[in-house]
């Protein structure tokens, strides 16, 4: 299923808007930090349109910190980040954070721009390389765009997904605004991003989903 959204033009436009508040640092974290979780993605992982503690990155963070497991989480995500600025900012991220797990949360940028599938399945694949090659588990989140591309570019990209995930031998983690895009109540005026009541929500999705993976691959 294809996530629907209000103003194609909108969600087209503001995800592309660099944000003004990037973190590429976590809110400390007093506990023992046996893992390191980097996530590397766009808007929907940057809090766009919130404060960073709103967000569904930190809420995970404390909710994680309440219940005393110990991985820190390194939120470097930035609103229009494209698969190509990921590779670009990568390697120093790498080297300044020493993350022993990485989500990659792109392409969803590269989708709205409609960049060819073949070169979004490249860079996703040079990501899982470049994360494998330092040491850290990676972790690939489906992205999904408008149906309004086509049906036939919508389900390529979706399947890079899939194909990049088996390629590499790596988990792959569901979209985690499928559900919640199709809930005016839970996004924001601009009709695209997900607000503050649905943060809560992604934070809990992504804890059913991670948590368990990274304490058992420490």
């Amino acid at each position: 299923m294809f996530v629907k959204f209000r103003n194609l033009f909108a969600f087209f436009f503001i995800l592309l808007i660099p944000a003004h508040a990037v973190s590429d640092q976590a809110e400390p974290y007093e506990q023992s930090k046996n893992a390191v979780l980097l996530v590397l993605g766009d808007s929907l992982s940057a809090a766009y349109g919130l404060q960073q503690s709103e967000g569904w990155v930190s809420l995970l963070q404390k909710m994680w910190q309440d219940d005393n497991i110990p991985i820190e989480i390194v939120n470097a995500a930035v609103s229009g980040e494209t698969t190509d600025g990921g590779l670009a900012r990568f390697p120093r991220l790498l080297e300044q954070h020493s993350p022993t797990h990485v989500l990659i949360e792109l392409g969803g940028n590269d989708g709205l721009q409609g960049h060819n599938t073949k070169k979004i399945k490249r860079n996703l694949l040079s990501l899982v390389n470049t994360a494998k090659e330092s040491g850290a588990t990676v972790y690939l989140q489906e992205m999904q765009i408008p149906s309004n591309y086509g049906k036939r570019y919508t389900q390529m990209f979706t399947k890079n997904y899939s194909d990049v995930a088996v390629d590499a031998d790596i988990q792959k983690i569901p979209f985690f605004l499928e559900e919640i895009a199709l809930d005016d109540s839970l996004m924001q005026n601009d009709g695209i991003h997900p607000n503050a009541t649905a943060q809560p929500l992604i934070a809990r999705f992504m804890d059913r989903h991670l948590r368990n993976l990274i304490l058992n691959s420490k």
